[in-house]
């Protein structure tokens, strides 16, 4: 087997999890294909273990396949039941220092920095160790669930070993990276609290080194969608064109579902319409039981088996589509991917809440509703099922797609390895001269 003259890895949550940065990881790997890079490998977790957690995942059997030339490893835990935790990391862990120590030009990519940076940082120091020639550049890619879940909780619960352990590991990269201006404002607020309390310097760390790159996206997925698959599409599921309202993304508390179905129940649209509840998670059978109990339970239907082939169709077909995310202490709606594939797609507007960083998503393309506010959802559903004219629907659907166009994975790519020294990795084919974006 002929040896690579130049590696990507990314370690991430990937598929068959549902969640944007999962996709985001495969954009960002197909894209490498195309930059120059001979070998990309993305490193997650076993099944096994990602259905053990709970975490929302897709069909198993339509999960859609990578290029070749992109490899998905799953390396096995380490030890047995003697160690009652840390056993997948150790396998994780294990498997980056291999990759780091056989001589390949290596760029590491993590997204999330719990857990996948904290592996990242603990491989590259035991790589080095080894005394073996180690060439390896890391970027770590911070999302919001690394601030509201795990940064602030430290600072909430003056854990400082904890949050020091983070953010130490994030700073040690060589390139530090947030998916929005509100993600890196919000890293920077929780460091100072850390800073205050303890003399440490890590605010002004990140202020100096974390920079901006926008989730990747595949944009080619959501344009130009089949008018003939649209319709067969819409049809397995018993719908019409136009004739549904959807929300499309993980069913938990931050995103606001319950203040939809209200909403919903309280519009005049409704009408005419369906509500399409299509995802997983752990509220699932609370918002059932919301749905059953709201004056509009006939007209909800909820969808669990939605693959990434038949997403862009259910956007494309809806008259609107609503994501009316909250900002929770657990989590704060950090840039919002699926708002910009909806915009891709087509189809009526998007209706939102102005929270974290939606806004850097979708700019001014969207109708906007104060966050938990279920008679505003119902008038904005009115607003752009009964009032937009045909040609206001056409307007607001060309301009949005215009402006996610920004989000594709190539220009993104091109980006963020921008930063990446050119004498290190020649055969990048990536426009070398992209200026990287850089804090404010």
């Amino acid at each position: 087997m002929t040896k690579p003259q130049n590696r990507l890895v990314i370690i991430v949550r990937a598929d068959p999890v549902i969640c944007g940065h999962s996709g985001e990881a495969r954009n960002l790997a197909e894209a490498a294909l195309t930059r120059g890079f001979d070998e990309v490998r993305i490193v997650t977790w076993p099944i096994e273990r990602l259905q053990e957690a709970g975490l929302p995942l897709k069909p198993l059997d339509r999960v859609l396949p990578y290029s070749e030339g992109i490899i998905v490893e799953r390396p096995a835990p380490v030890g047995d039941y003697k160690v009652p935790d840390g056993r997948y990391l150790a396998g994780l862990t294990g498997r980056l220092v291999e990759l780091f120590t056989d001589g390949v030009p290596t760029v590491c990519l993590s997204l999330y920095l719990s857990p996948h940076t904290v592996v990242v940082a603990d491989a590259v120091r035991a790589a080095r160790d080894t005394g073996l020639p180690v060439n390896v550049t890391t970027i770590a890619e911070a999302v919001g669930s690394d601030v509201t879940n795990v940064v602030r909780a430290c600072v909430d619960e003056d854990r400082f070993g904890a949050a020091a352990h983070v953010l130490s590991s994030y700073l040690s990269q060589d390139h530090c990276v947030a998916v929005s201006a509100y993600t890196r404002d919000l890293i920077i607020a929780e460091a100072t609290q850390i800073d205050d309390r303890h003399g440490t310097t890590f605010a002004r760390r990140c202020r100096e080194r974390v920079g901006i790159s926008y989730p990747a996206i595949d944009t080619g997925a959501y344009l130009d969608l089949d008018d003939g698959e649209l319709g067969r599409t819409l049809a397995r599921r018993g719908l019409d064109r136009d004739g549904y309202v959807l929300f499309l993304s993980r069913l938990s508390k931050a995103k606001g579902v319950d203040d939809l179905i209200a909403g919903f129940a309280r519009s005049r649209s409704r009408e005419g319409l369906r509500l399409v509840i299509a995802g997983r998670g752990p509220e699932a059978e609370t918002l059932r039981e919301v749905a059953a109990a709201s004056g509009a339970r006939d007209r909800i239907t909820f969808l669990d088996d939605v693959d990434d082939g038949e997403k862009p169709y259910l956007m494309a077909g809806s008259a609107a589509y609503v994501l009316p995310s909250k900002p929770l202490p657990e989590f704060v709606e950090t840039f919002g991917i699926a708002l910009v594939e909806k915009m891709l797609a087509g189809g009526g507007p998007v209706i939102t809440t102005d929270v974290g960083g939606i806004r850097e998503a979708v700019g001014d393309c969207a109708i906007y509703v104060p966050a938990g506010d279920a008679d505003a959802i119902a008038a904005a559903l009115d607003r752009a099922v009964l009032e937009l004219s045909p040609q206001e629907r056409r307007v607001w659907e060309e301009r949005a797609r215009a402006h996610a166009l920004q989000f594709d994975r190539a220009e993104v790519f091109d980006r963020l390895f921008a930063r990446l020294p050119a004498d290190q990795f020649p055969n990048l084919l990536a426009s070398r001269g992209v200026l990287a974006a850089q804090p404010a």
